[in-house]
């Protein structure tokens, strides 16, 4: 039985969550097929995560993914990682890893204040803007509204609040009020905690620990978590390489598109639309390759601005396509470019950016799972290698498109870039 196990519907959320939760010194494996697990890949690992990519599922879909996930990994810490803006099919699969796991109950906390994510009085803010009221919730799968609590709206449990003051008493109070929880109905209810600083996260995970608890949040809880033992694993070491590094941004976040602005100009390449929506074109841009070969940090994205974004919007609605199959088709797209690009131009790292893209590429690499290291880039940004597959082994970064400042994508780049010895 592993120490941990972390359940995401994304890949980015699923590495930067079991990063957090794994202590220094422990190995984590992350497996970035939705429903695929090779035991032999991770079996010395104390941390496993693993993404159903079902975060613009349906409902019912979304629900079957995670229960199907959580019983065929028994584990001492279960996590359900969900999305830091409330994106994605939060209250269905929350109640449906209860269910499989048969846990007391749910404790709730997606504050991650390091990212500027915190939830005060039951609602949870961006950057101290009401997660409903920010770019975060015309997403498709975004929230309709900024109170946790809503998210759970369809789901058959009691949802009860902690408020900040209670969490600012201190553990014992709040462990009080999980038993209160516990104690009323015959079904584990749902536990939605305030949190605007670490240490609020570390009071409600050392008052949790006491439970046989269901861990809800993003990396920002999953930071407190303790996990049993001791950390005696030997994590992957310090990356380097040869080569350059390269970058595949999928996500058009404000956040991300800031991060780009920060790039060389000369090193970024962007899709032209017609070949990201054209399954049988070659997408790679032209040059791309020669300039990874020739030793210079390379960027290959989606867009570079807002119009950008529009134009591969309209050239998508004028082939007849929906929302969801273009970011689908762009996905692919820049998967085959970075399997392209890896093939030809041996990069020292590969950064991924966007949890969409981040899956689609592993997945053109015929790659199945990712041993994390030890170090992030930044907080809440993991990196590693790719496990198995052609290319195993190659240094691999994913940041999720609205982390970071507005230095991240440089800092990513220079991470992977290859060391002098």
């Amino acid at each position: 039985m592993h120490d941990a196990a972390v359940v995401g519907d994304d890949l980015t959320g699923t590495m930067d969550t079991a990063h957090a939760i794994a202590a220094a010194g422990r190995r984590a494996v992350v497996h970035a097929r939705p429903g695929e697990r090779d035991p032999d890949v991770d079996a010395n690992a104390s941390v496993v995560g693993l993404t159903t990519e079902s975060r613009y599922d349906d409902p019912h879909d979304a629900a079957i993914a995670v229960r199907n996930v959580i019983e065929s990994l028994p584990s001492y810490v279960l996590y359900k990682k969900i999305d830091s803006t409330l994106r994605g099919n939060v209250g269905p699969e929350v109640d449906a890893a209860l269910t499989a796991a048969g846990r007391q109950l749910a404790v709730v906390a997606p504050a991650f204040p390091a990212r500027g994510r915190t939830t005060v009085e039951g609602v949870h803010y961006v950057e101290g803007t009401p997660v409903a009221e920010t770019e975060y919730a015309v997403d498709a799968a975004g929230p309709d509204s900024s109170a946790v609590a809503d998210r759970f709206g369809g789901v058959d449990r009691r949802v009860t609040t902690v408020d900040r003051s209670t969490v600012r008493a201190g553990d014992e109070t709040v462990r009080a009020a999980f038993r209160r929880a516990v104690a009323v109905g015959d079904r584990a209810p749902v536990v939605v905690c305030d949190a605007s600083t670490d240490t609020d996260l570390a009071t409600v995970a050392a008052a949790a620990a006491e439970f046989d608890v269901l861990y809800v949040g993003s990396a920002g809880l999953a930071e407190h978590v303790a996990l049993p033992g001791e950390a005696t694993d030997l994590a992957e070491s310090t990356l380097a390489s040869t080569g350059a590094p390269l970058g595949i941004v999928g996500s058009v976040s404000p956040t991300t598109l800031r991060q780009l602005d920060r790039v060389p100009e000369e090193a970024v390449f962007e899709l032209e639309p017609t070949a990201a929506l054209d399954a049988e074109a070659d997408p790679t841009p032209a040059g791309a390759v020669e300039r990874l070969r020739g030793g210079a940090p390379t960027v290959v994205t989606a867009a570079t601005d807002r119009g950008a974004v529009e134009q591969t919007e309209a050239a998508g609605a004028a082939r007849g396509l929906a929302p969801n199959e273009i970011r689908d088709r762009v996905a692919s797209a820049l998967g085959s470019a970075t399997a392209h690009l890896v093939g030809e131009g041996e990069p020292s790292g590969v950064v991924l950016t966007g949890g969409d893209v981040a899956s689609a590429a592993v997945r053109a690499l015929d790659a199945t799972a990712i041993r994390l290291a030890d170090e992030p880039v930044e907080r809440g940004i993991p990196r590693g290698r790719l496990a198995d597959g052609p290319a195993a082994g190659t240094p691999i970064a994913t940041k999720a498109g609205g982390f970071g400042v507005e230095g991240t994508i440089v800092n990513c780049l220079n991470a992977l870039s290859p060391t002098d010895d």
